[in-house]
């Protein structure tokens, strides 16, 4: 299962409940049995008066977690092409009902997002209410690397970055530092890691029946000071006229052709950022551009709902197979996108993989 459970006694007969995903090898990486545990166990201690607040961590040094295990899902969409496997079916559905689940909490959840934070360990960290990354933190949303989407709700929280910032970020799965996470709002604190333990102390002495808002914000400002000098230099506010002016523009394509031809800038984060989407998987940053369209007018629940069509849309289509197989499997980084680059996409393939795959209710009824 890879994810364990804790409850450490606090004041008045109060506890802290402390989850850690626990598959350091793989990045933490979630698979369906690690969501399905935390479904369930959060689930219950969202009903469980004594539980006072919940801390959601990653072990092992490297990542909170790097990802849901796509290797897995890749696998079962080419052992049946064409169609959508029940595993994906399954995982996707859970995965986002687990966003949904955080997103709304009715108590204090505390992510802890060190190291790499990115895909569906994006989502977690930014469900939470407090969202903490230490100073070697690197979040990213990278799905355009391996022909997926943005998913685990980056519909509605990119969109919702100032200026081109969210679009930047889906379209060439920039990494984000710890100061930039601070400066876009995709982080609310930053702790050193050996902080941890204090951080947990802090949280058992509170008094959680009076005015206990009050006392963890306290808790966490005090223990966010000894970070600030370590925060790294600040790489996307610097350039965000630069990106703003780059992706001030009608359509993909014409947002595709401008980055691509930037890959040997003498800035290397818009190099990087230029070949990240050079390489990248056209097919997904039409939809990353689509969904973000559509994604600032949604809820939560209806970005879930739109995103879980995509997802299952993906794995019909032979890109998504393809790209992990080329970074994560035989690694040999030369996946064979179906489409050379952007401007071949017929926009019907885009608009059809925000169509159900499925008769009746969707699947994700009641999320709002």
């Amino acid at each position: 299962m890879h994810v364990t459970f804790e409850e450490r006694p606090a004041l008045h007969g109060r506890r802290i409940a402390i989850v850690t995903l626990d598959a350091a090898q793989q990045l933490n990486a979630l698979s369906l049995p690690m969501i399905d545990a935390l479904l369930d166990q959060l689930g219950r201690w969202a009903n469980e008066p004594a539980v006072a607040c919940v801390l959601l961590r990653g072990n092992g040094a490297k990542a909170f977690c790097a990802g849901g295990d796509v290797r897995r899902l890749a696998e079962a969409c080419r052992g049946e092409p064409g169609t959508v496997p029940a595993l994906a079916e399954r995982f996707f559905a859970d995965e986002y009902r687990l966003v949904h689940l955080l997103h709304h909490y009715p108590k204090p959840l505390i992510c802890w997002g060190h190291g790499y934070v990115m895909g569906g360990g994006m989502g977690l960290l930014q469900s939470a209410t407090i969202r903490i990354v230490t100073p070697d933190s690197w979040l990213a949303m990278p799905e355009v690397a391996i022909g997926l989407h943005t998913d685990v709700g980056a519909s509605w929280f990119l969109p919702r970055l100032a200026g081109k910032l969210g679009l930047f970020l889906g379209l060439t799965g920039t990494r984000v530092n710890a100061r930039d996470a601070l400066d876009i709002g995709l982080a609310d604190r930053c702790l050193m890691d050996e902080q941890q333990p204090e951080l947990i102390e802090g949280l058992v002495q509170i008094n959680w029946q009076d005015q206990a808002h009050s006392q963890l914000h306290s808790l966490l400002r005090a223990l966010s000071r000894h970070a600030t000098a370590q925060l790294p230099a600040p790489r996307l506010l610097p350039r965000r006229e630069r990106i703003d002016e780059l992706l001030d523009v009608a359509e993909l394509a014409h947002a595709w052709q401008a980055l691509a031809a930037l890959q040997d800038d003498s800035d290397e984060v818009i190099a990087q950022a230029a070949r990240g989407l050079r390489d990248g998987c056209p097919l997904s940053a039409h939809l990353a551009w689509r969904q973000q369209e559509k994604g600032r007018k949604l809820s939560l629940g209806q970005a879930l709902q739109m995103e879980y069509a995509l997802s299952l849309n993906c794995c019909r289509h032979p890109e998504f197979a393809e790209g992990v197989r080329a970074r994560l499997i035989d690694k040999d980084n030369r996946p064979g996108w179906h489409w050379p680059d952007a401007h071949h996409v017929p926009p019907a393939v885009v608009e059809a993989h925000f169509e159900p795959t499925w008769e009746g209710d969707h699947p994700l009824t009641g999320l709002a």
